[in-house]
């Protein structure tokens, strides 16, 4: 094994690979695009390089959890890419700020609403915690970061919840 990889001996991953994926993960990428990016266009941009990325990939994965944590660790740093990029700091269409992107259900709107609106080290902790399940030390895991912190990042984003929903916040 390699870093956590098995070689494969194809170029890139076959048709059924990629829908396997896709029906498995395309929710999850969407949603950790969407909460990092703020909009519709730009969220479905990085989700296709996200599974392009993984298409042309040709080593396998140990296991459906590493292809998960893989998969949204190639959308974070995705997002961060196109975040940096200077048309991206500098325009933004009145168009974008209208769509509503059709992946987030009516009743989980407010909550989503609420978690976009935290600062970005919030927001993915708390999107993997409470929408993916993953606990604080896998979180940690995948984005490389002090377990204790990611404890501290869920606390401060339960307290501006807190203050954001009205009185009601996430417990553990």
């Amino acid at each position: 094994m390699n870093g956590g990889y098995i070689q494969k001996e194809a170029l890139m991953r076959n048709e059924q690979e990629a829908e396997l994926a896709l029906d498995k993960y395309a929710d999850t990428v969407r949603r950790i695009c969407f909460i990092n990016l703020k909009n519709a266009h730009d969220t479905e941009d990085v989700f296709q390089d996200v599974f392009l990325k993984y298409i042309l990939r040709d080593d396998i994965f140990e296991s459906d959890a590493h292809e998960k944590a893989w998969l949204i660790r190639v959308a974070i740093n995705a997002c961060k890419d196109t975040l940096k990029s200077f048309f991206r700091k500098n325009i933004v269409s009145f168009e974008e700020l209208l769509i509503e992107p059709s992946f987030i259900e009516d009743g989980n709107r407010e909550v989503m609403d609420a978690v976009i609106r935290l600062p970005e080290k919030y927001r993915i902790v708390v999107y993997l915690f409470y929408f993916e399940g993953y606990s604080a030390i896998e979180i940690a895991a995948i984005l490389k970061k002090n377990e204790n912190t990611i404890y501290t990042w869920l606390s401060r984003a339960r307290a501006r919840f807190k203050a954001d929903l009205g009185g009601e916040s996430f417990e553990e």
